[in-house]
């Protein structure tokens, strides 16, 4: 019903005066796009590469270009797969503009976009609001007290992000507007959100999520002196319960295999356990991330095992989704299907406030648990980015260079 509705919308688009397009009509560029979701719209930036058969399209996550995997442009009509999300484009192009839908597995959200155009904006009016900023008093259900906001500044335009625990929002791009505003947003096939953002007299910054939460911001330096808690660290936010018990784990692969903690693979070796799904918008910055690591570290004794969670609309279609994201990310370690995403306390109950996607467990040659590692911060998050790649990797280094007194035997 929901793909019918769909389609019906994107047809009701295009009449038939409308749909005839001349054989020379080309989609390549960019385009100023947007979605609708709950009735608000979400703008960002759009390119279209190549043509019929070959076209494909992409989303912009900061630098970062995320691609279509297959897709057509026959007879003014448009369709662009995103496999790795399990999303779709479907839009018909109206006098020189696209229109129609883009197909998720929970529902659609509306979709058009138009011509890419240059912003008109003096950048003498502009206010400066590039920096580190803290967010206090969060409305949060990981109980965090506050978030860091990233901007970064050129002009009238700004790149901006929120980093919570679990990760960022993703590159919020947009400029600033005569009213005084800066007017920022994101959708590069999943989380969607804009945010409008207002210099405040005392130096503080109001930002305005999806038209309704209002938040204020202070300059990270000035936080503590305003008495704004600290935004969570990472590497205290979930904690095993019993750090002498060996961490247990036993899923099935893919093709139905069970792989368990007490295999042979895995005794004596640097373990590091993730909790992720192919869902999860921060699952995708950190699994390129993770392929690296393993390809360095494996032959000298590091094992990764992510246990995914996935839908269980998903188990019906065998996996699609979770195929095409290993495929996009070189995925080279073993991958586990854990439940759904509400299991993850039920199938995971050795750690404590496990409700971060994703988190990261490192285990020790001895097969305890040595420390545990909430989400993961992309590469929009700078500096705390590559700290949370240095992080990570110091662990595994630091773990690789302890002695094995113990084995996996114990389990």
């Amino acid at each position: 019903m929901r793909r019918l509705l769909a389609l019906a919308i994107g047809l009701a688009l295009l009449t038939p005066a409308l749909r005839a397009q001349t054989p020379s009509t080309s989609l390549a560029g960019l385009w100023d796009a947007a979605v609708v979701v709950n009735g608000l719209e979400i703008p960002f930036r759009f390119e279209i590469a190549g043509d019929g058969k070959t076209i494909s399209g992409a989303f912009f996550n900061g630098d970062e270009k995320v691609t279509s995997t297959g897709g057509k442009f026959e007879n003014g009509s448009l369709t662009l797969n995103f496999d790795h999300y399990a999303t779709q484009i479907e839009a018909g192009l109206v006098n020189g503009r696209l229109a129609g839908v883009y197909n998720r597995a929970q529902g659609f959200y509306p979709f058009y976009a138009k011509r890419f155009a240059p912003s008109n904006v003096f950048p003498n009016e502009v206010p400066q609001i590039d920096g580190l900023w803290t967010i206090g008093n969060v409305n949060s259900n990981k109980g965090e007290a506050a978030w860091r906001f990233i901007v970064r500044q050129s002009g009238a335009e700004v790149t901006a992000a929120i980093l919570r625990v679990d990760g960022d929002t993703g590159a919020l791009a947009g400029t600033f507007q005569r009213n005084g505003k800066f007017i920022v947003s994101h959708f590069s096939g999943a989380r969607p959100l804009v945010l409008e953002l207002t210099p405040q007299k005392d130096g503080t910054l109001e930002i305005v999520r999806n038209r309704t939460e209002k938040m204020i911001a202070v300059k990270d330096a000035e936080a503590k002196l305003k008495g704004v808690a600290e935004p969570t660290d990472p590497s205290r936010h979930s904690s095993v319960k019993n750090p002498t018990e060996p961490f247990k784990f036993s899923f099935p692969d893919i093709n139905g295999k069970i792989v368990s903690s007490a295999d042979a693979r895995f005794r004596g070796k640097v373990v590091i356990v993730g909790i992720g799904g192919s869902w999860c918008p921060n699952c995708h910055d950190e699994a390129p991330f993770l392929s690296e690591l393993y390809t360095k570290y494996k032959d000298k004794g590091l094992e990764i095992v992510e246990l995914s969670f996935e839908e269980e609309a998903q188990k019906a279609k065998g996996y699609a989704r979770l195929l095409a994201f290993n495929k996009r990310y070189g995925v080279n370690y073993t991958v586990l299907l854990a439940g759904d995403q509400a299991d993850v306390a039920e199938k995971v109950p050795q750690i404590h406030n496990l409700n971060s996607f994703p988190t990261t467990i490192f285990v020790g040659k001895d097969g305890l648990v040595r420390a545990v590692h909430a989400g993961f911060a992309g590469a929009v998050s700078g500096v705390f980015h590559e700290n949370a790649k240095e992080e990570i990797t110091a662990a595994v280094e630091r773990l690789l260079g302890e002695s094995s007194t113990t084995t996996r035997s114990q389990q």
